[in-house]
This record gives C-alpha cells, structure tokens and sequence, in this order.
C-alpha cells in the first residue's frame, strides 16, 4: 500500500488574530509563512506558522473566527496538538512560557516521551514533545535560539466513540499501523513512524460529541507526495464507503477533504508546490497573499480584515 507521509498540516480555530501572531510567532517562535484568507470565507484571515521554509509537516495553520463560541472536547475531534522539539529542551520552554503566562499544565511521559501540555491564549490544547532527530530549517529571525526551536507537528491526538471502524480506516485505507497502547491512548504511526507520523487515538463511549469552536482543531492534513499518490489515497477512501470531495486547488497545495469513520475532519494535501510559488523565500508571511482567482476581490477583502502587527514585539509579563 502506498501510505500517507504523516502529518502535513493541522489547522486550528483562533480568537483574536493578532493574539495568535503573537504567540505562535513570538513566544513559541515560529515563522508566519504565510498570510492568506480562508478560501471559503475570505472575511478571516488564514494564518500558517512553520520552519523557515514552510516544509511540509511543520506547519501549523489557523481561521480566527473570535466570534464562535469556545470549542467543545468530545467524540469525532482532535482533542491535542503535539509539537517536537528537541530532547532536553523541555526546561527552556518551561522557564519560556512561565514568563509570558502561557497557561502550562505540567511534565508528563508517554509512550517513551517527555511532554510538556499546555494551551494557548484561546484553550487550543498543545504539547511540546522531546524528540531526538527531526529534520527542519531553522529561522534566522526566531526569537528562539536555532537549537531550541520548534521542530515541526509532531502528531496529534483525537477522541472516538468507537474505535474499531476508525482503526480499521487508518490501517486498511491511510497504511498506518498499531504502535502500543497506554493509558487508554493506542498510538499509529505511518511512513516507519518517528516525529510528525504520530496518532494517538482515544476511546470515549460515553463522552459527547466534539463541536467547532475557538480553541478547537479544524482538520488534520495527511501527506501526499502529488497529484498521483493524492488519488490513489483518494480512491481508496471512497472504496472504504467515505465520502471524499473532489480535489481542490489550495495554490499552495492540492486538497481532499473527508470525514473518517469516527467524524474527524481529515485531508489529504500534496507537498507541492509549497509556500515560496507566490512569495520570495525572504519575504514569507510579510504580506497579504490571496490565490490568483480571489485578487480581483482584494479591496474588499483588505477592507473586512483587521490590520496585523508582525513581527510582534512582545515584553515578557512582570
């Protein structure tokens, strides 16, 4: 079976824009690679924060929509999202987040790995996970030293009121395969496993259903390397009984959406052609970049958007 490569992106729901600039940008240090609108509601911002060349697997993306109400946890959501960092790392982070009052919630281990949970401003649940080799590039102006920065997604975790029908998706459909389970989570992994090809997968019969909301997880995006490999995934999801969308043309990627079995939103994302097709490597995330067939809607769209400071300049809190 020709798998999925992990994880390509995760796309979250935010608060307020400029307080998820400044801490995705400015405490945890990640560049803004870009600087779009959501595509099927262009009266909100798509922001995307990844290493310093926007590499798939490392980027995280978020649609502020301040005026949702929070997220609901529940069944048929991703409930967490794991970002790598490098081992021994964990107690610059602590000290890092203590002084902007991130809101940290204590050290934990699982499944050989050391974690730091956390939420950002709007609730989103994070960790920050040690890992000993993850490729990335480095960005030059982080406020992060190099050597502690950010390394990409790590992987994600996701409650499910049956699991037995999702698991058999992730291996059958997606190529991942069981890795071990441990209190309550068992784990997948997918392309050999390592960083950034993680899924960890709860049970919860009795709890609710997950809604959107800010604070919550909007989809999980798995890799596809082109167009081919996109549709042979594809062809199998709609052979599983799912219902996939028609491809889509995100400019900076091609995309499938579906719902897998349990409700979670999944997509399937090409690598290319990647972040720089519009925009000089130096001056990524700078600007405001729409897709060529949303320019001709630019004015209005500007003029429905709140204006963003970035970089943003932050003190830490006394």
């Amino acid at each position: 079976m020709d798998a999925v490569l992990g994880l390509h992106h995760i796309t979250c729901i935010a608060g307020d824009p400029q307080e998820n600039v400044d801490f995705y940008a400015g405490v945890l240090g990640l560049r803004m690679v870009k600087r779009s609108v959501n595509q099927d509601d262009p009266t909100t911002y798509h922001l995307f924060y990844a290493d310093a060349q926007g590499s798939p697997g490392t980027d995280l993306t978020f649609f502020p929509w301040p005026q949702l109400p929070p997220a609901r946890l529940g069944t048929g959501l991703a409930v967490e999202v794991a970002l790598a960092v490098p081992e021994g790392g964990l107690g610059f982070w602590g000290e890092r987040l203590a002084r902007y009052w991130a809101a940290v919630h204590g050290l934990e281990s699982a499944f050989g790995e050391r974690r730091l949970r956390l939420e950002d401003p709007h609730g989103l649940p994070l960790a920050l996970v040690e890992v000993v080799e993850r490729a990335f590039v480095p960005w030059d102006e982080s406020p992060v030293p190099a050597d502690l920065q950010v390394r990409g997604l790590h992987g994600a975790r996701v409650w499910e009121a049956s699991l037995v029908r999702t698991e058999r998706f992730l291996v059958e459909v997606l190529g991942f395969v069981p890795a071990g389970e441990e209190d309550g989570w068992r784990r997948y992994t997918v392309a050999g496993g390592g960083s950034g090809c993680v899924l960890d997968v709860q049970e919860k019969p009795l709890a609710s259903p997950g809604r959107w909301g800010v604070g919550g997880v909007h989809h999980l995006a798995w890799r596809v390397r082109d167009d081919q490999h996109q549709q042979e995934v594809r062809h199998r999801v709609a052979w599983a009984g799912v219902s996939p969308t028609p491809v889509i043309d995100r400019f900076w990627f091609k995309s499938v959406y579906f719902r897998e079995p349990g409700g979670v939103l999944f997509e399937l994302a090409t690598d290319g052609p990647g972040f720089a097709v519009d925009e000089d490597l130096e001056r990524l995330g700078t600007a405001l970049v729409l897709p060529p067939w949303l320019e001709g809607e630019r004015a209005r769209i500007e003029a429905a958007l709140p204006r963003l400071r970035y970089p943003p300049t932050l003190e830490p809190v006394p």
